[in-house]
């Protein structure tokens, strides 16, 4: 058998390296005994143009150097898409696999779906039946062209599976596996856990960026990653959200903000760079590793971001996390279904009330079904099957 796995950007790398191990496993149990094992090639769309940052994470995560790399680098989505059809077409047409298998939600996992379907190549997507309902996020739009063209749909959670059967997807083609983002977790853990948050810290402090002293072991520090269109594009809505880390949560506890490049280029251009810059008690991060941020989550007391895996690694870690979105694909993560997390959007009085909550409360780690760090086992047992 061969499957032809692609993964586009920095999302994607954290669901392939257990497949990839799997899969390995899986042949190391077949030597000797006769039986073919799986032909695996890897394919990068390089949709994640940063190309040093990119490696950090192949080397980090033990990820082999990819068979093929597309090259298509950043542009708009239209442009990424098509660029990557016509590129993963020629990679199809030469290597004919018997699968092709997609991860996530990225402009990759939707430009090679179409590809694999119109060369009539079997599909699996891992991470199915995740749903926003929100059709303005480009990553929902990724999500149901998937999921409507995939043969195998591995889905997370079992409110995933329910999303799918409610679209009409025939039983036989759902398998719940659980989360691959958990294995990578797991098998991460301890390396993670071996680091010094001070030493995180300080070799990752933007120049010029942050007053705020390293927080001492036990004293606590609250975490942000900040990224979404919804959240960094409105100077109105940003301006409040600064107004309130600086005027507000860093009087309590110190901030560790790891700052995407998107949002940086954003507060700089609605003047509000120099603000954050000089607060106390913030303290500005260049983007991390990783190890670098699982590490800074394992110690956080609170959690504030926008990221959907931060939400599932808080959830199993038993951070506090405030969401920073009105709606989520993982609702799993939420308080109400167990989870460790509560949507608070952008209002910044929902914000700062479930602040005071969240810090009271303190770390309750909660483990949904088959988030066992055994998915990728899972999932290359239903392709061998098939």
């Amino acid at each position: 058998m061969k499957i032809v796995s692609v993964v586009g950007a920095r999302p994607n790398f954290m669901k392939i390296a257990p497949f990839i191990r799997a899969v390995e496993a899986h042949n190391q149990s077949l030597a000797g005994s006769g039986a073919p094992g799986i032909r695996h090639l890897l394919i990068h769309t390089g949709q994640h143009y940063d190309d040093n940052m990119s490696r950090a994470f192949f080397k980090a995560l033990d990820i082999p150097e990819a068979d093929i790399n597309l090259g298509i680098g950043s542009g708009s989505h239209a442009e990424q898409v098509g660029l990557t059809m016509i590129a993963f077409e020629k990679v199809v047409r030469q290597e004919r696999p018997d699968w092709v298998v997609v991860v996530g939600d990225v402009n990759a996992t939707c430009a090679c779906s179409i590809t694999a379907k119109k060369e009539h190549v079997r599909l699996a997507h891992i991470e199915a039946g995740l749903r926003s309902r929100d059709m303005t996020m480009p990553e929902e739009v990724n999500r149901l062209v998937t999921d409507r063209l995939s043969d195998l749909l591995f889905t997370p959670d079992r409110l995933s599976g329910e999303n799918l059967r409610a679209e009409g997807v025939p039983e036989k083609q759902i398998r719940f596996v659980g989360n691959i983002m958990i294995d990578t977790l797991e098998a991460q853990r301890e390396k993670a856990a071996a680091l010094d948050v001070a030493d995180i810290v300080n070799r990752n402090r933007m120049g010029g960026g942050g007053l705020g002293a390293v927080p001492d072991p036990g004293q606590g520090f609250s975490l942000l990653t900040l990224h979404r269109p919804s959240n960094v594009d409105d100077p109105a809505i940003l301006g409040a959200i600064v107004d309130f880390l600086t005027n507000e949560l860093t009087r309590e506890l110190t901030l560790l903000w790891t700052v995407h490049p998107r949002t940086e280029k954003q507060l700089r251009r609605f003047g509000l760079w120099d603000r954050v810059a000089a607060a106390r008690n913030m303290v500005l991060l260049t983007p991390l590793g990783y190890h670098e941020l699982l590490r800074l989550n394992m110690d956080a007391a609170m959690v504030l971001t926008d990221s959907g895996g931060l939400q599932e690694e808080c959830c199993v870690l038993g951070t506090p996390c405030l969401t920073l979105r009105w709606n989520t694909e993982r609702p799993v993560t939420l308080r109400e279904h167990g989870g460790a997390s509560v949507l608070v959007g952008n209002d910044v009085d929902r914000i700062r009330k479930t602040c005071r909550e969240m810090l009271q409360r303190g770390r309750t780690p909660a483990r949904p079904e088959l988030w066992d760090g055994k998915t990728a086992a899972r999932i290359v047992t239903a392709l061998a099957g098939d």
